[in-house]
């Protein structure tokens, strides 16, 4: 399934929030000085010292035997209320409230894909690891590639110092154990809930586009979506769907300072796309 457009066209939010998203655009992503800037250093701290390339496979094998829980995506959502992302300096509200806020941020600009307003619901959930005891150092954050040289336009980039990759033979290098232009696909990401619910997806046989899927996987991943770095690892297939990260940025990034959504009366529309688009409601 591939559909691949220029979106950004479509993206016309209403003139009344216009002028506050303009004056509010700088202020998000303050990695100074923000709600909780403690607990954002100390988890890029052991994110940045800790995620390798070994650490990666060794979590592929752990997570997607998808042994782990049966669990509706309902569900998931409501335990969504008892974690804060304490990587996120823009929000310390339940992660919950902003999956609310970025699907109807979504359903606002594009009311004609209910596919993109379900990845807006969903496209966290995957943090649902932190919620079965597991440190939130390997589940929350910006991504990043392992095995190959750390950017600079990662954030706290001087966090990477302390990993064994800094100073391997060949994970320190440019291009690492990769080859030019190989594809996203074929590049080992930092593990955390991007890959964990792009990989449950998959398993669940879903019918959310492509253009969805690649959305979630990568949405975390900013230095290359936000920071223009790692082109030299993409093919022309990133390239074409990374309008389509941008535009759901858009709405992931600066949807958190909006009014709280009334989450009862949205629950009936947004558990038909589930339905719709995932068949079954039990996931991970």
């Amino acid at each position: 399934m591939r559909v691949i457009c220029d979106p950004s066209p479509l993206f016309r939010p209403e003139e009344v929030h216009a002028e506050q998203r303009a004056k509010q655009k700088d202020d998000f992503r303050n990695y100074e000085d923000n709600v909780q800037t403690h607990n954002v250093s100390r988890t890029y701290t052991e994110m940045h010292t800790k995620q390798t390339m070994e650490f990666g496979k060794e979590m592929r094998a752990k997570w997607c035997s998808f042994n782990h829980a049966k669990m509706s995506i309902t569900s998931i959502i409501s335990e969504l209320d008892n974690l804060v992302d304490e990587s996120d300096p823009d929000i310390d509200l339940p992660n919950s409230v902003h999956a609310f806020q970025t699907a109807e941020r979504i359903r606002e600009a594009h009311p004609d894909k209910p596919w993109f307003h379900l990845v807006g619901l969903i496209h966290d959930i995957g943090k649902v690891m932190a919620l079965w005891r597991e440190p939130q150092w390997y589940v929350v954050g910006d991504t990043f590639p392992v095995g190959c040289r750390f950017s600079q336009r990662c954030v706290f980039p001087e966090t990477f110092a302390e990993n064994p990759g800094s100073t391997h033979e060949v994970y320190s290098t440019k291009l690492g154990v990769y080859e030019q232009n190989c594809g996203l696909d074929k590049v080992t990401m930092s593990w955390g809930h991007d890959e964990y619910l792009y990989q449950c997806l998959k398993h669940s046989g879903t019918t959310i586009p492509d253009e969805g899927l690649y959305m979630i996987r990568f949405h975390s991943f900013y230095p290359w979506h936000s920071g223009d770095d790692y082109d030299y690892l993409c093919n022309d297939y990133d390239r074409d769907m990374l309008p389509w990260v941008r535009e759901f940025n858009k709405f992931d990034l600066y949807s958190k300072s909006d009014s709280l959504p009334d989450k009862t009366a949205l629950t009936s529309y947004y558990q038909s796309l589930v339905e719709k688009y995932i068949g079954s409601d039990d996931l991970c």
